[in-house]
């Protein structure tokens, strides 16, 4: 349904820039490296919170290669922005920025967590189900990560 509803050009090409930005985690590993040199006091935090966003791309890249679920199909209404690979359960982008969010902590990242999840589906490139399995992956392995 995300797919289907509330596409206009200015949402689709938010949703693009939202992916790209994300793409390999990149954000929030830049995030967290500029909050470990600009605030000492935190370095601990930001550091753990790049090794949660490091282990949840491997975790859910093994995930992915074990549980090999084909990306949507959609008759007429072809992905908006190519992918890595074609394989979409569960999404990296969904447990990395969740990942992030735990580590990061409040409630402004977290709302961007949520943006780049919903962008997947929105984008047709994930499963609603996608989305959510990565969102709870992300913020369990940040909890789990020393």
């Amino acid at each position: 349904m995300l797919r289907t509803r509330g596409h206009t050009p200015s949402a689709e090409a938010a949703a693009i820039a939202v992916g790209r930005v994300t793409e390999h985690a990149a954000l929030w590993h830049a995030l967290a490296l500029a909050g470990a040199v600009l605030h000492p006091s935190g370095r601990r935090r930001y550091l753990r919170t790049m090794r949660a966003v490091a282990v949840a791309q491997f975790v859910t890249s093994s995930i992915k290669l074990t549980l090999p679920r084909d990306r949507p199909v959609f008759e007429d209404l072809p992905p908006l922005m190519p992918t890595v690979s074609e394989l979409s359960y569960p999404s990296a982008h969904a447990s990395t920025s969740f990942a992030a969010a735990r580590g990061l902590g409040g409630g402004p990242v977290y709302a961007l967590a949520l943006v780049v999840a919903l962008s997947r589906p929105f984008l047709g490139l994930h499963y609603p189900s996608d989305t959510l399995a990565g969102a709870a992956l992300g913020h369990a392995l940040a909890r789990l990560t020393p």
